[in-house]
């Protein structure tokens, strides 16, 4: 994977109805870690959704893409925002795994948590621990891309520097191609490589990342550059 690109030449995503609407007409590159930026409704979720192959039946996706690996299941590792809801809370943690317990510590090593946490329940375990947990879920299948859904939401910011910290560890340490969907452009700047700026299913702005948020030329991205550094969550 080192020096490969991935590249959408489109992604478009419509309704089925007689008189189709279209939702998200995209394309861009992850050259290695990519933040997507939108306030709700943009079209992020749904973009996330459409490269996972879990759209809802009444959508249509038209996904054009060069790489030198597939987007199936098998390749993508998917880190929703809730670690407290993603896990079954009546299941130890190592029964949440699918891959052999030689794995599971393995893969706990990677995220920093003690294999001891294998033993027990979510409810036993911290928000920063479970999102670290669920991080290393899905890492189980050697992913080449990465996609987070506002990995940081449901944490306090002391969780969430850790995550934000942990996650720029893992890239390099694992060369993953990486998307990071969030509401809040703070949380990335020092994360993400380039970033796209996402406005009614379109990309707006796009750019490395520091050129962007020191330089934004589209007035939609200077509104979201200030009130995510005011308000740092749009989400509550």
């Amino acid at each position: 994977m080192q020096n490969s690109k991935l590249v959408i030449h489109k992604l478009k995503i419509a309704t089925k109805e007689t008189t189709s609407s279209e939702l998200v007409n995209i394309s861009f590159d992850i050259n290695s870690s990519t933040a997507l930026i939108g306030e709700s409704g943009s079209g992020k979720s749904i973009t996330i959704k459409a490269l996972l192959d879990m759209l809802p039946s009444n959508l249509d996706m038209e996904l054009n893409y060069d790489s030198n690996f597939d987007l199936d299941k098998h390749n993508i590792g998917y880190v929703p925002q809730n670690p407290f809801t993603s896990l079954s809370p009546l299941t130890r943690i190592k029964n949440q795994f699918s891959c052999d317990k030689e794995e599971q510590k393995r893969l706990l090593h990677i995220v920093n948590i003690e294999e001891e946490s294998l033993e027990r329940f979510p409810m036993q375990l911290s928000g920063g621990q479970l999102q670290r947990i669920v991080i290393a879920l899905s890492l189980q299948n050697n992913p080449k891309l990465l996609l987070l859904d506002e990995p940081t939401t449901a944490l306090d910011t002391n969780n969430k520097q850790m995550i934000l910290k942990l996650l720029k560890e893992i890239q390099n340490q694992l060369n993953l191609k990486m998307l990071f969907v969030t509401h809040d452009i703070n949380s990335v700047k020092d994360l993400c490589e380039d970033i796209l700026i996402l406005k009614n299913g379109m990309i707006c702005e796009s750019g490395k990342i520091t050129n962007v948020l020191s330089n934004p030329i589209n007035s939609y991205t200077k509104k979201l550059i200030e009130s995510s550094f005011i308000n740092r969550e749009y989400r509550k």
